[in-house]
């Protein structure tokens, strides 16, 4: 079985230390590299053309958005390379900057979520299958904060859409979602399809229109902060 080759960029030394333990341990991953700064990311992506990028936000020479900057750089010149993008912030505004220009082989995570090893070993095995991951905790702050301030844009989906949109952001199945919200797998495929009708998203192949769909929440957040 071909591995999936990594390369690490963040400027914390442990905790780079602690992802290249995470992926060392996982028999389907490489690390080819890690660095602590974006001008030493690039360098190495650019030479190991790695497979997917575990990249900080934030890291020297600004230490602004240089995640987000390495992201953009290489969907311009290594598309086939996945992005995990790992911050400290649940701002929908950094979510979407990312995942401007397409969301597959794009992950937008908070650095909590490296506790859980199998969260992140997950998104990055998603992301290089081409895939998508948006941090639940991203997607619920908007739903909340948007249920709070009554200005739902969104505003024809029900309680329970919301709910299981924000699930749809993990990536769960619909099973998964079922057991999260204590309800059939059947009420969820209905939901799903209700969302997805309400959204115009009826004629996407199932794997992106979730993730369409909460983009299209993150972009409206955007729009109305």
């Amino acid at each position: 079985m071909t591995s999936i080759r990594v390369v690490l960029a963040d400027d914390h030394v442990l905790l780079r230390e602690g992802i290249s333990r995470l992926v060392a341990a996982n028999a389907d991953m490489e690390l080819v590299g890690s660095a602590g700064d974006l001008p030493g990311l690039l360098a190495l992506a650019e030479r190991e053309r790695p497979d997917v990028v575990v990249t900080d936000i934030r890291m020297p020479p600004t230490g602004t958005d240089e995640g987000i900057q390495a992201a953009a750089w290489i969907r311009q010149h290594q598309p086939a390379t996945g992005v995990v993008v790992l911050s400290q912030y649940a701002v929908p505004a950094y979510a979407i900057a990312l995942l401007e220009g397409g969301s597959a082989g794009r992950a937008y995570m908070l650095k909590e979520r490296i506790g859980n090893v199998d969260e992140l070993a997950a998104a990055i095995r998603t992301v290089a299958a081409g895939g998508s991951v948006i941090d639940p905790t991203v997607v619920d702050q908007l739903v909340r904060s948007r249920a709070h301030d009554g200005q739902l844009g969104l505003g024809s989906l029900t309680t329970r859409e919301l709910e299981i949109l924000a699930e749809m952001a993990q990536g769960k199945s619909n099973s998964a979602i079922a057991a999260a919200l204590f309800v059939t797998e059947r009420a969820v495929e209905k939901h799903t399809n209700s969302i997805f009708a309400k959204l115009n998203l009826s004629e996407e192949r199932d794997v992106n229109r979730r993730v369409k769909a909460v983009l299209m929440y993150l972009n409206e957040e955007q729009a109305v902060g």
